[in-house]
């Protein structure tokens, strides 16, 4: 027997997660952005242009606001708990970023964050695929931008010894 998936809860949990959480990336970032610090970084040859940054986060982030959306409309499970917490590790994580890397200028410990933050989204991903594969898909885009934004970061590191601070204290 095909059980009938009723899909606006989708749209009505959408209506008010992409916005939240497209709002909240855009909030973690601002007064962390790029400084003349930043600036003054030497950059892998493949950095993107800064406009791009801020035209794929709100893509990404709505995608992944459609992914938790989906996986909300579904049953409530011990599964769908679990996944729904690690979609909330994983995006305090993300959400921290800006102020680890521009804020307390850390640039290693940034790289370690995002591979943090690409763990446990890949781990959310793999969960919501198993409640909903339209959840873990739409996952997919974000999970290969914080893979190139890892890179870019570890390259960053590389190509500015001792440029970065220590986390926490000196």
């Amino acid at each position: 027997m095909d059980v009938k998936r009723d899909d606006r809860g989708i749209w009505k949990r959408a209506l008010w997660l992409v916005p939240l959480i497209v709002i909240g990336g855009s909030a973690s970032g601002i007064g962390f952005g790029p400084d003349e610090w930043y600036q003054a970084l030497e950059k892998p040859a493949f950095q993107p242009p800064s406009y791009l940054f801020g035209i794929v986060w709100p893509a990404l982030y709505t995608m992944i606001a459609l992914a938790l959306a989906t996986v909300l409309n579904e049953p409530k499970s011990p599964e769908r708990k679990t996944a729904i917490i690690f979609f909330i590790v994983q995006l305090v994580l993300n959400f921290s970023w800006s102020y680890v890397f521009f804020g307390a200028k850390a640039i290693e410990p940034a790289s370690w964050l995002l591979m943090a933050i690409l763990l446990t989204a890949a781990i959310t991903a793999g969960k919501f695929y198993r409640i909903r594969p339209l959840a873990g898909w739409l996952m997919v885009p974000y999970l290969a931008w914080l893979l190139f934004a890892f890179v870019l970061n570890r390259s960053i590191v590389a190509l500015n010894p001792g440029a970065g601070s220590p986390l926490f204290g000196s």
